[in-house]
């Protein structure tokens, strides 16, 4: 399951948010959301862990601390699978 976490420190990078996880079972991915421009957090992120895992994660640590910070975290969307576009016939 994808986790939605927000309400991140700026400071908090994907090792310190997978330990956070640790604790409710195998986190399999966990990626902070960088802005291409300046290169720093947008303050949220995405954690993959298994379904039953990830609900129990929600519930013990939405609303919780984080570096000075109270997260929420939320059952995320699942990224849609973008197609490559169809190719133009030749004129």
């Amino acid at each position: 399951m994808n986790i939605f976490v927000y309400g991140l420190s700026y400071r908090v990078k994907r090792e310190v948010l997978a330990s956070v996880f640790a604790p409710y079972g195998e986190v399999q991915n966990a990626r902070i959301i960088i802005d291409k421009e300046t290169r720093r957090s947008k303050g949220y992120g995405f954690v993959e862990m298994e379904e039953a895992e990830g609900h129990a994660a929600i519930e013990a640590l939405d609303g919780t601390e984080l570096m000075g910070r109270v997260i929420h975290c939320a059952v995320g969307n699942e990224r849609p699978v973008r197609e490559a576009p169809a190719e133009q016939p030749a004129e």
